[in-house]
């Protein structure tokens, strides 16, 4: 199965260069580096605290799902959450 690429003009300038072994290390490599980290990080470890009051039975139920699945409670009751919204995008994509 063959995939194809559309690469814009700048990202057929850099693979030419890496193909013809013409490609440099920046003089600020490290620093490129760590930025790049600290950026990554900065977009992805942002959490907000958030209060929700649930019934008790709901709350047991979702505890013990939890622990069938091997994650905590917070991380579940998260990652339900992210696949509704998900779910909600595609069908607002689709309409």
């Amino acid at each position: 199965m063959k995939t194809e690429y559309n690469f814009d003009s700048e990202e057929l300038e850099i693979l030419n260069a890496f193909n013809n072994n013409k490609l440099i290390r920046s003089s600020t490599e490290k620093e490129d580096i760590e930025n790049a980290k600290q950026a990554a990080l900065n977009t992805i470890n942002k959490y907000e605290e958030v209060l929700i009051e649930l019934p008790v039975k709901d709350l047991q139920l979702l505890k013990k799902k939890a622990l069938q699945t091997g994650i905590s409670y917070q991380n579940l009751i998260s990652a339900l959450i992210h696949k509704y919204i998900d779910k909600i995008n595609i069908k607002i994509i689709m309409e």
